[in-house]
């Protein structure tokens, strides 16, 4: 296996590659093979960009098929066959039946153009600057974004230059599970000594991906839709990690019953882990002047195609969500046990998550780290989370074979014991 070139000419900047050092050649559903025919289950899924697998055999088919027909692959923000086909889609196999109203924007290929675009949006509508986020969210390392996100080894990587416009709050849980953090937030909204300028929205993740697999309660979300309504405050929700079916829903608010103001998806909205993200907001919240946003990759066409057959294929009925959630159960029942078997040998460990998007707390980065790289070892791609990288964190494909998911729960329970002992 050759990686000198790649170590000798990729920027020091490379994260995974780090990780998981060995040159991958091909993938199906919930495994990656190198290029020494080695083959590992994934629990990554690129970072919860491949919830529907690798190359889904139904999504590649249309691609295929689309690339064929010589159908527009680029094309700035034409209306194209592709493009209507995916809103329609989205209006009446998503939108629709949880009764949401909303229109799109096609802001960029990524997460941190759709975050960038919907800071934006949020001040041209209610024409204040400051975006209240969380302790530990994570919203993109664009600068809009960047400022919304608390992990300072983001933060510290801007040259010095001021991260501006986003004020910090608890987050559920933050300060203990007897502390409703909200009464913090409500208080501060109504003192007007408190230091904290009026909003125009509040963006949250409602389970906080990058910061730990920090789970939001759901009567704690549904107080603080109520207190950004009582305050004229927009809520955005960032459900680029955790939507797209990740905790059992396709969109993670679901679970709490809330209706956002504006909604941010992208990883796994392509369906095959092409770029691609939209925003979704209250119609009447549309502002923008013609061209106010832009962007050469404004939706890209194959993106289009694959993201309209992912709907259709596994969210016509509620068949494939319950099957998420019957596979988050599992996980979920062995992270406690495994939890509990750490707590008896000194570890402090605690399970959480929601659905498929789960992880196990082992105290310290370090601990972490010699697991998920025992379990590389032993055939697993997994990977940590949180402020200290003190979480193992599972984002296996949702599509994942029971076989796959308990060999790869053996894996990491081999892992665990063999790093302990």
């Amino acid at each position: 296996m050759q990686t000198q070139t790649l170590e000798r000419m990729e920027s020091n900047v490379r994260t995974y590659s780090r990780s998981f050092p060995v040159v991958f050649t091909k993938a199906l559903n919930a495994r990656l093979t190198d290029e020494d025919g080695r083959e590992y289950i994934d629990f990554l899924a690129g970072a919860g960009t491949l919830n529907y697998g690798h190359n889904n055999p139904h999504l590649k088919q249309v691609l295929l098929d689309y690339l064929a027909s010589d159908g527009i692959v680029h094309g700035l923000d034409f209306w194209t066959a592709a493009k209507r086909d995916y809103i329609e889609t989205l209006e009446e196999v998503i939108l629709k039946p949880r009764g949401l109203d909303y229109k799109i924007q096609l802001p960029g290929p990524t997460g941190t153009n759709a975050v960038e675009a919907a800071i934006r949006l949020a001040r041209v509508a209610k024409g204040r600057h400051n975006i209240v986020t969380f302790t530990n969210g994570f919203h993109g390392v664009t600068m809009g974004s960047l400022a919304a996100t608390g992990n300072r080894k983001f933060r510290e990587a801007t040259g010095g230059i001021p991260l501006q416009g986003a004020a910090f709050m608890p987050y559920d849980g933050y300060l203990g599970d007897q502390v409703d953090t909200l009464d913090y937030f409500e208080k501060l909204l109504a003192d007007k000594s408190g230091g904290l300028d009026v909003p125009a929205a509040v963006i949250i993740e409602t389970v906080q991906g990058e910061g730990g697999i920090n789970v939001a309660g759901l009567d704690w979300l549904k107080r603080l839709e109520r207190i950004c309504r009582d305050n004229d405050i927009l809520l955005i929700v960032d459900d680029i990690q955790a939507g797209c079916g990740r905790t059992g829903k396709f969109f993670s608010f679901e679970h709490a019953g809330i209706k956002p103001d504006i909604v941010t998806n992208s990883k796994s909205l392509s369906g095959f882990g092409l770029p691609f993200a939209h925003v979704l907001m209250r119609p009447e919240l549309d502002k923008w002047k013609p061209g106010q946003y832009n962007g050469t990759f404004r939706g890209f066409n194959l993106a289009f195609a694959t993201a309209a057959a992912a709907m259709r294929q596994y969210w016509t009925d509620d068949t494939f969500e319950r099957d998420v959630q019957r596979k988050g159960r599992v996980v979920e029942e062995r992270f406690q046990k495994l939890a509990a078997w750490l707590g008896e040998h000194g570890i402090d460990a605690t399970e959480r998550g929601r659905g498929l998007m789960r992880g196990i707390d082992v105290g310290t980065g370090e601990i972490a780290d010699r697991i998920t790289s025992k379990a590389f070892e032993n055939g697993l791609v997994i990977e940590t989370s949180g402020q200290d990288g003190e979480v193992v964190k599972c984002l296996c494909p949702l599509t994942i074979p029971d076989e796959d998911l308990q060999q790869g729960l053996d894996i990491l329970e081999k892992s665990i014991k063999q790093v302990i002992a």
